[in-house]
């Protein structure tokens, strides 16, 4: 059998309500400052719900061509943004490499949802019944990958993963899979979602998973008695992954070493989580074991925990049942505290978050933590993040459907 080789995180790009570029971004979590905001690009007065993870003072024409811009959705601005900054983070020179061995490979749920829904209207509404000539690729969801392919000319591996909101996770897991097993060297992956348009608001709204809290920067408040949903975001989080061999070679900086990758589905429902956990757990473990670790050696986890009541006490239970007594002994917070969830973003900007952690030997806390759930009583960093020597760190995403992805990280000392 080929011997599978190692991967390692050299550069890091993302793109939330909270901070733009790596430096801004971890700076709001080490500081637990949240980045939800009243929803200024449209109008909220027919809900109860009025806040969004909003990614303000953010200007794609820093980051590509400006008829890049004009021809591409919101979300492909987003992860055309983020590997320009993960590939300089990187200090990748592209031009000096084999192209043929650079894949893409981005998890986003809704694809070019804003787009398609201004079609939509101005179809209907009448206002311009013609389809734009450039509808189909503007909406196809593979236009991210493709863009980025065509930006930096990567002949690799190229696609895009949708299974809602562990879409990212799922992504960063088969570009692991990918390098690990030489099918290529190099990869840009990672999350990117625009969230944030009319329809799609009220369609989440309906759907009763949103937080009706009127202060935004409280809304998001995952494992709390008092949390009533999540706050819809966008935004992205995109990595560069390397074979470690050809990241040495380079002299390339590297944040983290990926260990281990698992992916299940619970076979349930298609909104509603196992309150047991069952499937959350059985990802979580079949991870580590790919990893070749045990749940003795987890020194923190990035949970998914979104702020609604049944997600939140499903992960718990979950932990409870791969790490037994160390559960409750295990630092976990979750950062969509501060900016929200961003869909199938979520999994990639948490990918950024695990790798500074790690790097920085920081836990970011779970902010908006004032009342303890009685069926949520694990560690959840509540409020002030801490210092750590991270050595072993999982980050989980669970999607709609029952789709779950977890990523192993380790530190990288040089071995």
């Amino acid at each position: 059998m080929t011997k599978k080789r190692r991967v390692v995180v050299t550069g890091l790009g993302v793109v939330a309500c909270n901070g733009i570029g790596k430096d801004d971004f971890w700076q709001a979590n080490m500081q637990g400052r949240s980045g939800v905001v009243k929803v200024s690009g449209f109008n909220t007065d027919n809900f109860d719900t009025k806040i969004a993870g909003e990614v303000r003072g953010f200007d794609p024409c820093r980051y590509m061509p400006s008829e890049v811009v004009k021809k591409v959705d919101r979300f492909v601005h987003f992860g055309l943004a983020c590997t320009k900054m993960a590939v300089e983070d990187s200090r990748l020179d592209l031009e000096t490499e084999d192209k043929n061995r650079i894949g893409v490979v981005i998890g986003s749920g809704l694809g070019g949802m804003m787009f398609h829904e201004e079609q939509l209207v101005a179809h209907f509404e009448k206002s311009n019944p013609r389809c734009h000539p450039t509808a189909v690729p503007r909406i196809s969801p593979n236009a991210v990958s493709s863009h980025i392919a065509i930006q930096h000319g990567c002949l690799g591996p190229n696609m895009v993963i949708s299974t809602a909101c562990a879409s990212a996770n799922h992504a960063i897991g088969e570009a692991f899979r990918k390098i690990q097993w030489g099918d290529m060297d190099l990869c840009v992956t990672g999350g990117v979602e625009a969230t944030l348009s009319p329809l799609n608001f009220e369609a989440y709204y309906y759907l009763r998973v949103m937080s009706k809290n009127s202060v935004p920067e409280e809304a998001s408040r995952p494992f709390d008695l008092k949390r009533d949903g999540f706050v819809l975001s966008e935004g992205g989080g995109l990595v560069i992954m390397e074979e470690l061999e050809h990241a040495r070679r380079r002299n390339a900086p590297i944040y983290a070493e990926v260990a281990g990758y698992a992916s299940n589905s619970g076979g349930r429902h298609m909104v509603m989580p196992d309150l047991s956990g069952a499937d959350a757990a059985r990802v979580m473990a079949d991870a580590l074991k790919d990893a070749g670790r045990d749940a003795g050696q987890v020194d923190y986890i990035n949970a998914h925990a979104t702020s609604t009541v049944a997600n939140d006490r499903a992960e718990t239970m979950a932990i409870k049942n791969v790490f037994g007594p160390k559960a409750y002994k295990v630092p976990i917070s979750s950062t969509k505290s501060m900016i929200g969830h961003s869909l199938g973003a979520a999994g990639g900007i948490e990918a950024v978050v695990c790798a500074l952690a790690i790097k920085n030997r920081f836990i970011p806390p779970t902010i908006n933590y004032k009342d303890r759930d009685p069926q949520c009583d694990l560690d959840y960093v509540p409020n002030e993040g801490r210092c750590a020597h991270l050595k072993t760190v999982l980050s989980n995403s669970f999607g709609f459907g029952n789709c779950n992805a977890c990523v192993v990280f380790s530190d990288y000392n040089g071995d």
